[in-house]
């Protein structure tokens, strides 16, 4: 372990922000890892000195912030190796899905990765990973083939599905991310995936309530090739919007379709129908340029962010959706291949739903006070909740949400009880608590 950064080093602050800026890390000390051994290190340090441990690659989804014990930096460990005669990727603990995405294209291949490209693809994946062929392909999760980990004890363990010491262990892990110990790296597999036929079709505000009814009704007889979402986003007035749509409110539909191109085609011609359009990318990409279908930010921000888990999406929700105000409204199409029986079995959950619903408030400062917004994340959920299978996918669990109740409802009732039984075997200590915790059983 080459260093230990302490709260008066110069270097503090760059080494414990990530991403998300609403609330940052406060932890004693902070180990920017450069290799495993540094991992190891640290982990044995924390053990040693009875600190907690948090681990942060990018930091998108910061669950709530430590302000004690020791944070993990993986940001060094990038390192992405594609291996096309198996179709597979080891992808080590700090690295970007942008990286793993042009690895595999080299090799007419494609990783399971989210609409984000900046976005650390080991914590993605462990923590299910809702990529943009979610419906053809599952979970990033439902693709990891090996783990290697340093665990509570500060041993590095190579875990796989099929091994009998540490299968439990692979289990946990894929699904409870780093509540078992810090993963160094992952070996993925990869999908056969040159080009897509995709893009967004934005609309104005007037046509946004049509945009939601007709995306929630085709949505119902789609096949399995076909991932899609819609958001409503009102844009600031405001140099980091897109000038074209600053001050205004637009619905935007965004699709990822592996299928053919005339298939494809045909299938949005409802959407096209919806009304004039202000920009329409639909078309074939190579998946090296689908970022630009959902377009998201790469500045870091500051947000405070809910959602809910849906059975279906019937007429009287999407009266629900359509009558917030003032967030950015984002429904997931599910289903698919997300609900079907996995090679490898890990503890990712929610495997029935049909929809995700989320409410995202952006454009924060640091140490905003949510307290103002939480009135109308809380209306609209409880509008939702007939709908609701009353779960949460744990990845858009941010900030203060990300408590023991809500992480909960993340995983299948017995699952939970077995991951906590696990977390007793494997941390029972819960050193590794500064996360979305499952604690001790």
């Amino acid at each position: 372990m080459k260093s230990i950064i302490h709260r008066n080093s110069q270097l503090y602050d760059t080494e414990r922000a990530g991403f998300q800026r609403l609330a940052l890390h406060e932890p004693d000390l902070v180990v920017p890892a450069a290799s495993p051994e540094d991992v190891r290190e640290a982990v044995a340090h924390a053990a040693a000195a009875g600190l907690p441990v948090a681990v942060q690659a990018a930091g998108h989804g910061l669950p709530v912030p430590a302000t004690e014990g020791l944070l993990i930096n993986t940001n060094r460990l990038s390192s992405v190796t594609v291996d096309p005669v198996t179709a597979t990727a080891r992808i080590e603990a700090g690295a970007r899905w942008h990286q793993v995405i042009a690895e595999a294209a080299r090799h007419g291949l494609a990783p399971l990765s989210g609409s984000s490209p900046g976005v650390g693809a080991v914590p993605y994946t462990l923590g299910g990973g809702l990529s943009l062929m979610a419906r053809p392909y599952g979970y990033a999760a439902d693709q990891v083939r090996a783990i290697d980990v340093v665990t509570a004890d500060a041993e590095p363990r190579h875990v796989t599905p099929g091994d009998d010491l540490h299968g439990d262990l692979y289990w946990a892990l894929v699904g409870g991310r780093s509540n078992f110990g810090v993963v160094t790296a992952l070996e993925i597999g990869l999908v056969p995936v040159e080009r897509i036929y995709g893009g967004a079709l934005y609309f104005d505000a007037g046509h946004a309530g049509e945009a939601l009814r007709t995306w929630a009704a085709w949505t119902a007889s789609l096949p399995d090739e076909m991932t899609s979402s819609i958001a409503i986003i009102p844009f600031p007035d405001a140099p980091q919007a897109p000038e074209r749509f600053r001050g205004r409110t637009v619905a935007t539909v965004r699709i990822a379709f592996t299928g053919g191109a005339e298939e494809g085609e045909d299938l949005v011609r409802p959407l096209r129908a919806i009304g004039p359009r202000l920009v329409d990318t639909v078309g074939v990409m190579p998946y090296t340029a689908s970022a630009s279908i959902h377009d998201d930010p790469t500045e870091p921000a500051g947000y405070y962010a809910t959602h809910s888990v849906l059975r279906e999406l019937p007429p009287a929700a999407v009266d629900a959706l359509l009558d917030v105000t003032g967030c950015v409204v984002e429904v997931r199409h599910l289903g698919g291949a997300l609900s079907k029986p996995q090679s490898y079995p890990n503890s990712v959950g929610n495997r029935d739903a049909g929809y995700s619903a989320s409410l995202l408030s952006p454009g924060l400062a640091p140490g905003t006070d949510t307290t103002a917004l939480r009135p109308a994340h809380d209306r609209a959920r409880d509008a939702l909740a007939p709908w609701s299978t009353g779960g949460r996918l744990l990845n858009f669990l941010y900030g203060e949400n990300a408590t023991p109740e809500e992480v909960r409802r993340a995983y299948e009732p017995a699952d939970y009880r077995r991951l906590a039984e696990l977390k007793a075997e494997w941390d029972p200590r819960n050193m590794f608590r500064l996360n979305h915790n499952i604690p001790v059983s």
